[in-house]
């Protein structure tokens, strides 16, 4: 299969996948972009130890999750070298949501349940994304993260409780 194959067939795969972890299209772009430069790069060193399609979701997930530290350690560091701030705890929002199709009526919301999202843990947001967003099946979602169905369920199980949590939080 050639790169540019492989490329239109899961361009918008990616792209939506990254979309639903930044939530601001050109940082999806960005994103996108960064996979695909991997892609080419590690074409030759695919082992086909699972689908393209699935080392490709890894990717995707790996460069979005990864793309998020960095984003939050740079704007960390800048706060911090103005306003002295040292709290470990603090977390990058973004100050826009900007994802296509979504009502403007319905962007408030939206950008609530995605500010929570954003607070679960790594697997706990990307089992969420996986199962209820891009509506895969338990069993692909555990293949794309390396887990039994189980442990997926159990993890899942926790990213509901966690995210009724923070929302009713939120009020």
């Amino acid at each position: 299969m050639t790169f540019d194959k492989i490329y239109l067939e899961h361009y918008k795969m990616v792209f939506n996948l990254a979309l639903q972890y930044v939530q601001n299209t050109e940082d999806a772009e960005e994103i996108t972009q960064d996979v695909f430069v991997k892609i080419f790069d590690n074409l030759n060193s695919f082992k086909k130890q699972s689908s393209l399609k699935t080392w490709i979701y890894r990717m995707a997930i790996n460069q979005s999750l990864d793309f998020i530290k960095a984003k939050n350690a740079q704007k960390r560091s800048f706060l911090s070298s103005i306003f002295s701030i040292n709290d470990s705890n603090f977390k990058f929002q973004p100050s826009n949501f900007n994802h296509p199709g979504i009502e403007l009526e319905q962007k408030e919301a939206c950008q609530k349940i995605f500010e929570a999202i954003n607070q679960l843990s790594d697997n706990q947001k990307t089992a969420l994304i996986l199962l209820k967003i891009e509506d895969k099946s338990q069993a692909e979602t555990a293949e794309i993260m390396n887990l039994k169905v189980k442990a997926l369920e159990s993890l899942f199980q926790r990213a509901k409780n966690n995210l009724e949590i923070l929302l009713n939080k939120k009020g």
